[in-house]
């Protein structure tokens, strides 16, 4: 994937994408490779979720879209980095608005409201804009994405969560699917419910300032290292909210300003 220089040999990022690919089937942490892996690079975190990715897909798993991570100011100040990351959504991942997922197939998930995009067409970087992003799109659809660490106490900086498939855990797509041309996903409100109560809310203009942009970056970035986007792949666009912990037997809503709603619950 990442054909920029990397400071770590092959046998190193083969290692570490192998400890992180155990420790998902295994549901266990490992501590942060920053603070075990001298020099790791942005790069070299790459690299190593190509290798944990890679290990997913020899399992029987299939690639069906891709994520776009830290995308909040706050969070990227938090990590000392200045642009989003991005992860690989396998089809194990993928849920359907009102399902139950067991938390024992997790290891520290916390939930996050989201808007995906499904696209009708490939969408290639570099030089992709907004406007190519929504050609591109046959619809939107609210989404949760529960996000989960291997990385242990969600003690992250931007190499270790990189490595780590962007954190990538499962998601939820709802079923109004909207064509994105019909209103500004900047002004997309949104409201999460965690067993009830108000949990969060959020509003598209928090993901670099659409999502529609955030897409485009990611189509770009993705361009430059050779990944395209494929037709009918699902991408999650970043965080409407801050991130909210999960535990058993709790249950989130979330609506989404004329996108509907989506809801899930844990066991």
């Amino acid at each position: 994937m990442c054909k920029t220089l990397m400071a770590l040999d092959l046998k190193t990022i083969e290692r570490h994408g192998d400890e992180l690919y155990e420790a998902l089937i295994g549901r266990y942490c490992v501590p942060p490779l920053r603070n075990r892996v001298s020099g790791i690079t942005v790069e070299d975190g790459y690299r190593i979720q190509e290798h944990m990715v890679a290990r997913m897909v020899q399992a029987g798993e299939e690639i069906v879209g891709k994520k776009i991570g830290v995308t909040s100011k706050a969070v990227q100040d938090l990590m000392g980095v200045y642009e989003p990351d991005f992860g690989q959504l396998t089809s194990c991942m993928k849920f359907s608005s009102g399902d139950e997922i067991n938390v024992e197939t997790m290891i520290q998930p916390r939930v996050e409201g989201e808007i995906a995009f499904v696209l009708k067409r490939d969408l290639v970087g570099p030089n992709v804009t907004a406007t190519d992003v929504l050609s591109a799109t046959s619809h939107v659809l609210p989404c949760f994405e529960i996000v989960d660490s291997r990385i242990k106490d969600w003690d992250i900086r931007i190499q270790d969560t990189i490595a780590d498939n962007a954190s990538c855990g499962a998601f939820v797509l709802g079923t109004a699917a909207v064509d994105p041309r019909d209103l500004d996903l900047s002004l997309v409100g949104m409201v999460i419910e965690k067993n009830g109560e108000v949990a969060a809310t959020g509003a598209g203009a928090a993901v670099q300032g659409s999502p529609v942009n955030a897409i485009a970056w990611l189509a770009n970035r993705l361009g430059a290292l050779g990944v395209p986007f494929r037709a009918g792949e699902v991408i999650l666009s970043g965080s409407l909210a801050a991130l909210i912990p999960v535990s058993r037997g709790d249950t989130f809503t979330a609506e989404f300003g004329h996108l509907g709603k989506c809801e899930v619950s844990f066991s």
